[in-house]
């Protein structure tokens, strides 16, 4: 037997389920695949990882192995799982395989797009011919979408460009454009994601391709923003006697036209909640107005004389 046993080299415990044998297989690999890794034994701990997943991977070869680790001088009762001075895997990839190629800063997107190392671990497949451990989906990529507040409101759909990584016909990595359309669905909370299926790495060995999850992030603007991902807070100038009287004024919000009542004698900095006016999910958040009292500029004499009448009128008062 190998100075590692099958369980060492994929690096998981012998009572490691499916899943987590093969999320180790696939690491593995893309590590010493010889067209990516610069170990001297790249090729070597290919064959050996491969050998190991073949194993390790089907459940009547799995029990025959762990028979022989429990009793390595004993005659099993199963055969050669392996086939007699078989190599499961022959010579590994057989110079074939796929090609793992990292791209470091290299631009996948503009805009309110930011893709966050987006499809730098790329690997396409070069050759068709099938492997012993078959198909194998592409693996889940992620990256963040700004949007504006108002997106959400109504819901929008957005198309955006890519430069993603390919192969061209004589294997070498190059850069494509790639459209997509985003459906941005009325009522998404900040933090939550969109899928866009089949668009995150390709699949290897006629594997699915993975998918694209979109983050979503809201544009903050000084006077109009988001807290605890649905509440909204809007900035509204208020005039002064508008401030100390108080009363219904019509407010332009992310959620339309709306009368608010002010209450007499209201601050700056002091706020007015609206409930279930915020970003409209399915448990709608609360929109916030932020009081800014706002003076209007004097254009006049009659504006002069009324701001000096008001200020003998306090002035008076506080004699």
């Amino acid at each position: 037997m190998a100075e590692k046993n099958y369980y060492e080299i994929l690096g998981v415990a012998k009572d490691a389920d499916e899943a987590e044998i093969k999320k180790a297989y696939r690491k593995l690999v893309r590590k010493y695949h010889p067209d990516v890794s610069k170990e001297p034994d790249a090729a070597e701990r290919t064959v050996e990882i491969n050998r190991a997943y073949e194993t390790l991977s089907d459940k009547e070869k799995r029990a025959e192995y762990d028979e022989m680790l429990a009793n390595p001088y004993g005659r099993s009762t199963r055969g050669n799982p392996f086939g007699q001075g078989s190599n499961p895997f022959g010579n590994g990839f057989n110079g074939g395989g796929f090609r793992y190629e990292r791209h470091e800063g290299e631009p996948f997107g503009a805009g309110d797009f930011n893709f966050e190392d987006l499809f730098s671990s790329f690997r396409q497949s070069h050759t068709r011919s099938e492997q012993p451990y078959g198909p194998i989906k592409g693996e889940d990529q992620h990256a963040e979408l700004s949007i504006d507040i108002y997106a959400a409101y109504v819901g929008a759909e957005r198309s955006m460009t890519l430069n993603v990584p390919t192969l061209d016909e004589h294997g070498r990595a190059v850069y494509q454009n790639k459209t997509l359309n985003v459906k941005i669905p009325k009522g998404i909370a900040e933090g939550q994601q969109i899928r866009l299926a089949g668009q995150g790495l390709p699949g290897y060995n006629g594997g699915e391709n993975g998918d694209l999850y979109l983050k979503i992030k809201f544009h903050d603007q000084p006077d109009l923003y988001v807290k605890n991902r649905k509440d909204v807070y809007q900035t509204i100038d208020v005039k002064p006697w508008e401030a100390v009287l108080g009363g219904k004024i019509i407010v332009p919000t992310a959620s339309g036209r709306l009368q608010v009542n002010l209450p007499a004698n209201s601050q700056s900095g002091k706020s007015i909640r609206l409930k279930g006016k915020g970003i409209p999910a399915k448990e709608a958040g609360d929109l916030y107005l932020n009081i800014r009292i706002n003076v209007p500029p004097v254009e006049s004499e009659a504006d002069r004389a009324a701001w000096e009448k008001l200020t003998e009128h306090f002035a008076a008062k506080q004699a």
